[in-house]
C-alpha cells in the first residue's frame, strides 16, 4: 500500500433469511477497534455512575419512550434479519421495554446502601452493604432474540449504572446498532451503549479486552464454554446462558386444550428457536391419547411463512432433519410432518411419539418446530426423564392439583405451571439455568445485583472492653469470650 492509499475498512453483510436479500453492511471490529470501544466504555460509566440512581431513572424512563415511540421501526429491522412475522417481534420489544422499566425503577431500591445486623459477638461494629457498579459490561446476544434476550443483561446492567459494550450475533447486527442508537442522544452521545459488530473473533476480543468487568453471554453451551475459557485468561467473570432441552409434564388432571395449546405454541412459535421453549412433552398415559389428538390438530394449523418464520441460521435445518431422521429410525411414529417438512429455509411442524429416551431428538438441543410426545405411567417417571439431560432451564407443568409439587422436583432453573414460558415476562423472576444451561441469572433484583461488585463496610461504634483483635489478648478475656459463646450457641 503506498502512502497515498487509504485501507479500505472490513465489511460483513446481513440477510433476510427468507429470500437471501442483503439488508445491512456492517463494519468487522477487530481487536483494537474492540479495546478503543472499552476505553471510550470506562470514561461513560464514570460519568453514568457518578448520576445517582435518581438521575439513571430519569434518563433510562427517557430511553423507554424512545423505544415506544420506534416500535413499529425497530420491529422491521428485527423481522428483516431473523424473518420472524411483524407481531413477533413487536412483541420482543413489548418485553424489553417492560424489562427496562421495571430494572430503572427498582435498581435503588435493590441496590442502594443497607445496614445489616453486625450480630451479638460484633455488636460494638456498625455493618452496611452496598452495590457498586462493575464499569463495563461487555454483552454476547444471540439471533432468535436479539432485543428480548441481550436486553436482560443490557439494561440491567446499565440500571445498576454500568456502561455496555454489545457484540450481537453477526446473523442480526443491525438490530444492535439501533438500539444503542436510540440511545444515543440521551444520554449525551456518551459512548454509554456501544456496538461492535463481526463474527467470533470479535466476541473473543470483547472478552480478552482490558477494562471489561464482566462478559455476559447468550447461545449455545459450546461457545459457552469457549467464552470461559477466553476470559479465565484474564480472571473476568461470566454470566453464561445457554441452550435447553426443555420438558413439559402433564399430568392425568390437566386441562389437555390448553396444554396442547401451549406445547404447540412453546415447541413450534419463532420457528421451534426458543432455548426455553417446549421441546419434549411426558404426558401421563391416562389422558395420553386425548392430549396428542389436540395436539395433532393444533400443529397442523400452524404454517411457516405465516405464524412462524424461516431458520434464521441456515444451518439449523440440518441439525432438525438430523434429529427428525434418528427420532423416526429409532422408533419413533410421526403424526405431524416428517423429514420431508425440512425445506429450507422452512421447516413445517413435526411431531413425533414414542421416541427413545437416547435419540437425539430427545437428549440435544433441536431448535426446531420439532415436538417429541411420550407417554409416562406416572409423574415420578416424567419426572425422572425430565431430569434426566445435562440441560436444566426452563419446565412446564400442566396439573390441576400437583402443579407446584412437581415444580418443586425439576432440576432447572425456571417453571410454568398451567402456562409456558410465562417466567420470562415476569420482570422481577431471576431468569437462568443450571448445568449445560448455565450459570448466573439476568432480570429481577438478583439480575441487577450481577451487574455489581458487593462491598462489605464494618465501622467500629466503641471499643470492647475484651480485646479479641490483638496481640493484647489475655487468658482471661479469651476465658470470657468463650463464656459468651456458650451461653449463646451452646445450648
Amino acid at each position: 500500500m503506498t502512502a497515498t492509499e487509504v485501507p479500505v475498512p472490513i465489511t460483513f453483510a446481513s440477510h433476510d433469511p427468507r429470500t437471501g436479500a442483503v439488508v445491512g453492511t456492517h463494519p468487522v471490529h477487530d481487536a483494537a477497534a474492540v479495546e478503543a470501544a472499552v476505553a471510550r466504555a470506562g470514561d461513560a460509566a464514570k460519568w453514568w455512575g457518578g448520576l445517582g440512581f435518581a438521575e439513571r431513572r430519569r434518563r433510562l424512563g427517557e430511553w423507554r419512550k424512545a423505544l415506544v415511540r420506534s416500535i413499529d421501526d425497530l420491529a422491521r429491522v428485527v423481522c428483516d434479519e431473523t424473518g420472524k412475522p411483524f407481531d413477533d417481534a413487536r412483541l420482543e420489544l413489548v418485553l424489553a421495554i417492560d424489562h427496562l422499566d421495571w430494572a430503572a425503577k427498582h435498581a435503588e431500591q435493590v441496590l442502594k446502601r443497607r445496614t445489616v445486623p453486625a450480630g451479638l459477638l460484633m455488636s460494638n461494629q456498625a455493618a452496611s452493604l452496598r452495590y457498586a457498579p462493575i464499569g463495563v459490561v461487555g454483552v454476547i446476544g444471540p439471533w432468535n432474540y436479539p432485543v428480548f434476550t441481550p436486553m436482560g443483561s443490557i439494561v440491567y446492567a446499565l440500571a445498576a449504572g454500568n456502561a455496555v459494550v454489545f457484540k450481537p450475533s453477526e446473523l442480526t447486527p443491525g438490530v444492535g446498532t439501533a438500539l444503542a442508537d436510540s440511545l444515543a442522544e440521551i444520554v449525551e452521545g456518551r459512548a454509554l451503549f456501544q456496538v461492535v459488530t463481526g463474527s467470533g473473533e470479535t466476541g473473543a476480543a470483547l472478552c480478552r479486552a482490558p477494562g471489561i468487568g464482566k462478559i455476559a453471554f447468550t447461545g449455545s453451551t459450546a461457545t459457552g464454554k469457549r467464552v470461559m475459557a477466553t476470559c479465565a485468561e484474564t480472571l473476568t467473570p461470566v454470566l453464561i446462558e445457554c441452550g435447553g432441552k426443555d420438558p413439559m409434564i402433564v399430568d392425568a388432571d390437566a386441562d389437555l386444550g390448553a396444554a396442547a395449546d401451549a406445547a404447540v405454541w412453546g415447541g413450534m412459535s419463532n420457528a421451534g428457536q426458543t432455548c426455553v421453549g417446549v421441546e419434549r412433552v411426558y404426558v401421563h398415559d391416562a389422558v395420553a391419547d386425548a392430549f396428542t389428538a389436540e395436539v395433532v390438530s393444533r400443529a397442523r394449523a400452524v404454517h411457516p411463512g405465516a405464524e412462524f418464520g424461516p431458520m434464521t441460521m441456515a444451518s439449523q435445518s440440518d441439525v432438525v432433519r438430523g434429529h427428525v431422521q434418528d427420532a423416526l429410525a429409532r422408533g419413533g411414529r410421526a403424526v405431524v410432518g416428517g423429514v420431508e417438512s425440512v425445506r429450507p429455509p422452512f421447516v413445517d411442524p413435526v411431531v413425533i411419539l414414542d421416541v427413545p429416551e437416547d435419540s437425539t431428538a430427545v437428549r440435544e438441543e433441536t431448535f426446531g418446530p420439532l415436538l417429541v410426545v411420550n407417554r409416562v405411567p406416572d409423574v415420578d417417571e416424567a419426572v425422572r426423564r425430565a431430569n434426566a439431560t445435562g440441560y436444566g432451564l426452563g419446565a412446564t407443568v400442566f396439573s390441576k392439583a400437583r402443579g407446584e409439587e412437581i415444580a418443586t422436583r425439576l432440576r432447572c432453573g425456571m417453571v410454568s405451571i398451567n402456562s409456558v414460558i410465562s417466567f420470562a415476562g415476569i420482570p422481577s423472576l431471576p431468569f437462568g439455568g443450571v448445568g449445560d444451561s448455565g450459570f448466573g441469572r439476568i432480570h429481577g433484583e438478583d439480575g441487577l445485583r450481577e451487574f455489581t461488585r458487593p462491598q462489605a463496610v464494618t465501622r467500629q461504634r466503641f471499643a470492647l472492653p475484651i480485646a479479641v483483635t490483638s496481640f493484647r489478648r489475655t487468658s482471661r478475656g479469651m476465658r470470657a469470650l468463650l463464656g459468651v459463646v456458650k451461653l449463646r450457641h451452646g445450648r
